[in-house]
Formats: C-alpha cells, structure tokens, sequence
C-alpha cells in the first residue's frame, strides 16, 4: 500500500469523526485507529527486536531531565503518560532543536508531548491532562513499548 495513501487516510481521520478505519488491498491491509489520549497512532503489525539483555535502569547522573522509574514511583499522586505504540521517543522535533516539554514545565491538554517513530511515521503524542511535568521517564532516541510510561504530570 502507497504511503500517501495511508497519510490521506489519517488525515480523513483526524477531520471525521470516525474512531477506527481498516481498509484492504488484495493481500495487504491497514488500521488506523484514534487513541482515547488523543494522540494519532497507525496500528501496523510491528516488529520489536529482542532484547538481548535486562533493560538497564536509568542512572540518577544521567541529568536533570531525566529521573529514575523508581523515583517516579514513589510520587503516586502524578499521572503517567503512558506510550500509546511500539517505536523510537524523540523529545524535540528535529535533532538539536529545543525538547517539547521539559521537568517543572506547565501542560495544557492537547499540548504536544514528544515524537514517537513507528515505522517510518512521526506521531505526535498530545498530553490529555493539564498540569506540570514532574518527570521524563525515557531518553531521547530511546525505543519505547506500548504502555510504557513516558512523563509523570502533577
């Protein structure tokens, strides 16, 4: 399937109303589908290369943007932005340019978040709940699972 077809086909989307769509050509098919969170997500079978050890647990040295899941935690009264795909985190639009949001930033809702890369694809991921970044929870250009938590939101 043409790719134009497939950006035509979240553009449609994103105007209409529709929740879901799936269309098939011949062999080949695709769903697209709106995520409650309000980001656009394109649902392909994705390919998630194993891990050939244990995920390494953010160190504490790794700066000022970045905190520990364990430290993240232990604040239980934030809400996590949880990743809504499989694919690659980008914090800023383009390498070299200004993250989206950093720690102690105020969101509103719909305010984009970050980038996650799935397939080729630049999804913007939209924050759904108003309040202040308290932690980034992945390093940019770091690969991302789904339901894997991204911000912590005070």
């Amino acid at each position: 399937m043409d790719i134009r077809k497939v950006k035509k086909l979240i553009e449609l989307l994103e105007e209409s109303g529709i929740a879901e769509i799936e269309i098939k050509e011949g062999e080949e098919s695709v769903r697209i589908s709106r995520q409650p969170t309000g980001a656009v997500a394109s649902h392909f079978p994705m390919y998630a290369p194993p891990m050939t050890s244990a995920p390494m647990a953010v160190a504490a040295t790794a700066g000022p943007a970045i905190e520990s899941p364990a430290a993240a935690a232990a604040k239980s009264n934030d809400y996590t932005v949880q990743a809504p795909m499989v694919g690659t985190f980008y914090s800023a639009p383009a390498p070299g340019a200004k993250a989206y949001v950093q720690i102690g930033d105020e969101v509103k809702v719909g305010q984009v978040l970050c980038i996650i890369e799935a397939m080729k694809m630049m999804n913007q991921i939209e924050c759904d709940r108003a309040g202040k970044i308290t932690s980034v929870l992945v390093q940019n250009g770091d690969p991302v699972e789904f339901g894997q938590a991204l911000f912590s939101i005070q």
